[in-house]
């Protein structure tokens, strides 16, 4: 597809996939010029203490070797390794910090298994002979050597400002003469050092807009997408229905568990469940006009009582919702239908208990 159809933003789908894929925006001199500064940062601290450390060291050294301690097996060997260590360490460590810290904070941990997949056409030498002397690889050549560029002439300002000192210091002591260089060197070092991290930063947008430009979707593919993540819109058209169907369906089912439903008695239905254990009477269905004849239908079906009070009905439809228990002003006015519906419950009760004893009893029951 022509690079110019893809004028819309990668969705955040597009953007997800990439990232499983191993492709974040990552420039790789932010890694290298952090790693850089923490090495001179260290350097500058270590070598103010570098002439005594070394002083010490080969003065033992002297020592050693007067008292004929020097050999295979003596001790030069284990104080050469620790003098070493003691500085290859710390600096080591500290690039290595840095450097990880500097990859995290450009685009996190990412692992991505496809990235390590074997790809064997990376080893090719045609491909990678190619990949040198093409206009890419010209652009990342004359890329890398700005930087170096600027710091050259860094460099040769510095020797040019200072020569004249170091033309008077060379014929002083070693101890002169060192000092002048290690200030010219520390003074080139940091300018060096802001140099590269302005071009990190440089990098890294030129990283991150050469990414984005990869990520462009056309107008079809932002649909396609959209179709493969949403689904069809006529099928969640009719989904919607349905749910809203399984909605309006569930407070009607609820109608039939109720304890009594309050009508008006036409355009207003709400159906109230109460038990012993509940704090006050709840409203488990509620309907209007329609819906209430449905409500009024399924609760004669299930021999729910229904009591007609229109003050009540309309309080209850426009205060209470579903699921919700009566307000506390409510109390009395639901109490006393209850109280009459509780009363018939009873009632029926007794006359089923007593037709039923007269049956077991073999008396003959006026069908009357």
């Amino acid at each position: 597809m022509p690079e110019s159809d893809k004028t819309q933003k990668a969705t955040p789908h597009r953007r997800k996939k990439a990232r499983e894929q191993g492709q974040v925006t990552r420039s790789r001199e932010f890694g290298n010029v952090f790693a850089l500064v923490g090495t001179a940062a260290m350097l500058d601290v270590m070598c103010s203490n570098l002439i005594p450390r070394w002083a010490v060291f080969y003065r033992g050294l002297l020592i050693a070797a007067c008292d004929g301690d020097i050999g295979a097996n003596g001790p030069i060997w284990f104080w050469s390794a620790m003098e070493v260590l003691r500085w290859i360490v710390p600096i080591l460590l500290v690039a290595m910090v840095l450097s990880v810290s500097a990859s995290l904070a450009q685009g996190g941990l990412n692992f991505a298994p496809t990235a390590l997949a074997p790809k064997f056409g990376r080893l090719s030498p045609g491909n990678r002979l190619g990949q040198m002397f093409s206009f890419v690889g010209l652009g990342n050549l004359l890329k890398s050597l700005i930087p170096f560029l600027a710091i050259g002439l860094f460099g040769f300002g510095a020797l040019r400002s200072h020569w004249s000192e170091l033309a008077q210091t060379s014929g002083e002591d070693l101890r002169t003469l060192m000092m002048v260089v290690g200030e010219i060197l520390r003074s080139v070092l940091w300018k060096a050092t802001l140099v590269l991290i302005a071009w990190a930063g440089v990098d890294y947008l030129l990283t991150w807009r050469q990414s984005e430009s990869k990520l462009r979707m056309s107008h079809d593919e932002v649909k396609r997408e959209h179709k493969e993540n949403e689904g069809n819109p006529f099928t969640k058209g009719q989904i919607r229905r349905r749910q809203r169907a399984l909605r309006k369906r569930r407070p009607l089912e609820a109608a039939a568990t109720a304890t009594m439903v309050v009508t008006n008695p036409t355009h207003f239905a709400v159906a109230l469940r109460y038990e012993p254990s509940m704090r006050a009477p709840e409203v488990v269905a509620k309907g209007r006009d329609l819906l209430a004849h449905r409500i009024k239908t399924i609760a004669q079906e299930h021999n729910v009582p229904i009591m007609e009070n229109k003050i009540l009905a309309r309080s209850l439809y426009s205060v209470v919702e579903v699921g919700q228990a009566i307000p506390s002003d409510l109390y009395q006015a639901v109490a006393e239908i209850l109280v009459v519906v509780f009363r018939a419950q009873a009632e029926l009760r007794e006359r089923e208990e007593m037709r039923n004893r007269r049956n077991a009893s073999g008396e003959v029951v006026n069908p009357r």
